[in-house]
């Protein structure tokens, strides 16, 4: 036990080095990935075919193609047509294009579930349809789509193990140099489950406060929600 103890201090270095590199790769893809599921989840509940269909195609081929081809080509494809990427650029890249197709289809499931009555309010509240987006539908949407975006964020999270392809340095990438030092394959991977759990439940954990955060917000001051603006709603439609 003690040697095992000794291989895990003397690799510690190296898998905070790795910790970094999943964590770079986690937080770029994220984001990238929910800047690219809003707009291609609003780009595709065009009424128009003809505007809607790229974003559809663009949905479609990044969810229906390997996250791990995806890598070999930006990172090994990319340079013969004179394009040379970083690894932790193509990781990200990768990453959030995967996830944000996903993404994109939770974004709009999420906007259409909002009832119906509220997109009716824009009429009766005379707003543009942008303003009424951004200050009625998105804040409910955003509360309807939290917790499947963070299950997603998990699911990139794990995604990030096979950055090692690319020759990134990673949590797994790492665990597997203290697997050949140690020889030890019960102790070595547990401690990369351990690491990979942490960074799980630290996502978790934000996304239960950006729920309970967006649906006090509904709830609360939101005017949307006030006694005042349904009867304003109310008679602006004609209902008694």
């Amino acid at each position: 036990m003690n040697d095992l103890i000794d291989a895990l201090v003397a690799a510690l270095p190296d898998l905070r080095s790795g910790l970094l590199i999943t964590l770079q790769l986690t937080i770029g893809g994220a984001v990238g990935g929910f800047l690219i599921a809003v707009g291609l989840g609003l780009w595709v509940r065009s009424r128009s075919m003809l505007v809607r269909s790229p974003a559809r195609f663009l949905i479609e081929f990044f969810r229906g193609t390997s996250l791990m081809v995806q890598l070999f080509w930006f990172f090994y494809v990319m340079p013969l047509f004179g394009l040379e990427l970083g690894g932790l650029t193509c990781g990200v890249l990768a990453l959030a294009l995967n996830y944000g197709a996903y993404g994109a289809e939770v974004v709009r499931g999420s906007i259409e579930a909002v009832p119906k009555g509220q997109w009716e309010a824009r009429i009766a509240l005379s707003m543009s349809p942008a303003h009424h987006l951004t200050k009625v539908i998105w804040p409910q949407a955003w509360a309807i789509m939290i917790p499947s975006l963070a299950n997603l964020a998990i699911m990139l999270l794990k995604g990030t193990a096979v950055a090692y392809i690319i020759l990134m340095h990673d949590i797994t990438f790492e665990t597997e140099k203290l697997r050949q030092a140690t020889g030890n394959t019960f102790f070595a991977y547990g401690v990369g489950m351990a690491m990979y759990l942490v960074i799980a439940l630290v996502i978790v954990g934000l996304a239960r406060l950006a729920e309970r955060h967006a649906k006090a917000r509904l709830g609360g001051a939101t005017p949307l929600f006030s006694a005042a603006r349904r009867r304003r709603v109310a008679a602006g439609s004609g209902v008694g």
